[in-house]
């Protein structure tokens, strides 16, 4: 398999290359590589073109390339510290070595190195990474501290000159940014209205991943789906607490720049690089499940305040896509079949991070559109996932892993991450709430079984809880979910359907942890119950839905 201008002659990930640099005695080069990153198509033209190293490597070694966007439990284990990784490792998949970006003159130095390695040490020279050792996760008791520690937090690393948080790289921190819209609503906004100023491009539209610079300038211009949808989510969570406009209008410009530049016709793709000098951008046309889920939840968060058609639509047929290709059994495919290339044909399925993120998308359709706006019920597949995902990554002790027990090189070994965490948790928490709301207490053992989700939540942040003092910012998701673990979600049931009056009212409440469920079984047409716990009130019009909810949050 050639990649770009290179002339080694690279296989694709798999069993056969390991099996091949055992039969060979030979080492295996691991390059990491990505559509959008420019540093990785600079390598391949200036270092794995020069036909004395491509030689050298065909020779000595067995070069295997990734796409770690195609394989994203490749990238969390072999990742040198960001894009190109060019990685050493023995026929079993340990690492040996590894690196970055090598230009010609380093590829050299470095090759030369691994062989000595190899020569002298064989296998002995390889090495398991220690997050990936086994070790049990630093479990501990969910309680306030938690989430008063991280908004803490949000004071201690908040950069006053700038904005954000950090004194480095300012990279936008979403999840970060609506943790700060209940607890630190100005930190919030300013950092929303940096990255409205630095990271879009106003040319093409979308937002860059990150800004090398302290000041937010120096913008890297690559443009990734999950990125901007996480951003649409947040600056439309930022709009719903303030009601300005300048928040809202980054939210939909993002969204003008997925439907222009990356659809495919059923789905969105994974990413825009740069452009070069000569030619057009770099698009990675490839339908991710994750990427997908995440931004039908944020075009379902526009819709959701705003009553816009596009976003509603661009959702829908996102989900109906998610539903019938992507989803097989609560099994949840990280690339769309249509995507799968003959020389990658056994593509991952039953990742963590695609499940957590199906679970929030067709919650949040759920409270958005209701149970009959796609042709299947959102929460039953919100369900059938989670309970794939509870069954086969989450351990006896809490933690969810990554992806299947299985799998070739470091792939096998246990990865549990926080972020992954942080997702999968609040995605059950919500849908937890919704299937409370839903499901007949009489019903049988085929329901959504609300407190199982509830409880598998809570097990997975406890399994975290013990290191809660070493979080900063960058995991400030972990204080939201674990601030919702600790006191009771505010929960809007209305008796009318999906669009109504006082659906479309609970929507707008200002908190958008708040959970809204139309067309609510047990409550009454023209009526909506809101509660927290155990204090009930109900609201037959939007003035006392309003009313109703100020007073439960304000006793």
């Amino acid at each position: 398999m050639t990649a770009g201008r290179t002339h080694v002659e690279w296989r694709g990930w798999g069993a056969a290359p390991f099996e091949e640099a055992r039969s060979a005695d030979r080492p295996v080069l691991l390059s990491l590589t990505a559509t959008w990153c420019d540093s990785c198509h600079e390598m391949d033209g200036e270092t794995y073109a020069e036909p004395r190293i491509a030689a050298n490597v065909n020779d000595g070694f067995v070069p295997v390339r990734v796409d770690v966007d195609r394989r994203p439990r490749i990238r969390e284990r072999y990742n040198m510290g960001g894009f190109p990784s060019t990685v050493f490792c023995t026929p079993d998949g340990d690492v040996i070595t590894g690196a970055g970006y090598l230009g010609p003159d380093g590829m050299r130095q470095v090759l030369d190195s691994v062989r000595e390695v190899w020569a002298d040490r064989g296998d002995d020279a390889g090495r398991v990474p220690r997050a990936l050792a086994g070790d049990p996760t630093p479990g501990g008791t969910v309680d306030e501290r938690i989430e008063e520690h991280l908004a803490g937090q949000l004071d201690e690393q908040w950069d006053d000159r700038f904005g954000g948080w950090g004194d480095d790289a300012k990279f936008p921190l979403p999840q970060t940014v609506e943790f700060a819209l209940k607890r630190d609503r100005p930190k919030a906004t300013q950092t929303l209205r940096a990255i409205a100023e630095s990271l879009i491009d106003h040319d093409a539209g979308g937002f860059y991943r990150y800004a090398a610079a302290r000041d937010w300038s120096e913008p890297e211009r690559e443009k990734l789906l999950t990125d901007n949808a996480a951003l649409i989510r947040a600056f439309a969570n930022g709009y719903l607490y303030t009601g300005e406009e300048s928040l809202l209008n980054p939210a939909t410009g993002a969204q003008e720049f997925l439907t222009d530049r990356l659809w495919n016709g059923a789905a969105f793709g994974g990413s825009v690089a740069p452009p070069d000098d000569d030619s057009e951008p770099r698009r990675d046309h490839t339908g991710y499940a994750g990427g997908n889920a995440l931004a039908a939840e944020a075009l379902l968060t526009v819709a959701a305040y705003t009553d816009d058609e596009a976003s509603r639509e661009y959702a829908e047929r996102v989900l109906r896509t998610l539903e019938e290709s992507f989803v097989d059994d609560g099994v949840v495919s990280h690339i769309a079949p249509s995507d799968v290339g003959a020389d990658d044909p056994d593509p991952p399925a039953g990742l963590l991070e695609d499940h957590a993120r199906v679970i929030a998308a067709f919650a949040t359709a759920r409270q958005v559109l209701g149970p009959d706006a796609l042709p299947v019920d959102p929460l039953t597949v919100a369900g059938t996932v989670a309970d794939e995902a509870i069954e086969t990554l989450q351990e006896p002790a809490g933690a969810f892993r990554d992806g299947p027990p299985q799998g070739v090189g470091l792939v096998s070994e246990p990865l549990r991450p926080l972020d992954g965490t942080v997702e999968v948790a609040d995605a059950l928490v919500d849908l937890a709430a919704v299937a409370d709301v839903v499901d007949d207490p009489e019903a049988d053992s085929d329901g959504h079984r609300s407190d199982d989700y509830a409880a598998a939540a809570h097990d997975a942040v406890a399994a975290f809880a013990g290191a809660w003092d070493r979080f900063g910012v960058q995991v400030a998701g972990y204080g939201s979910v674990a601030s919702r673990l600790t006191r009771p979600n505010l929960v809007v049931a209305v008796g009318d359907g999906a669009g109504s009056d006082l659906h479309r009212a609970g929507l707008r409440v200002a908190d958008h942890e708040a959970v809204v469920v139309p067309a609510a079984p047990n409550t009454p047409e023209g009526v909506a119950t809101i509660h927290r716990g155990a204090d009930r009130r109900d609201a037959t019009a939007p003035e006392e839905l309003l009313d109703a909810v100020a007073a439960l949050t304000d006793g």
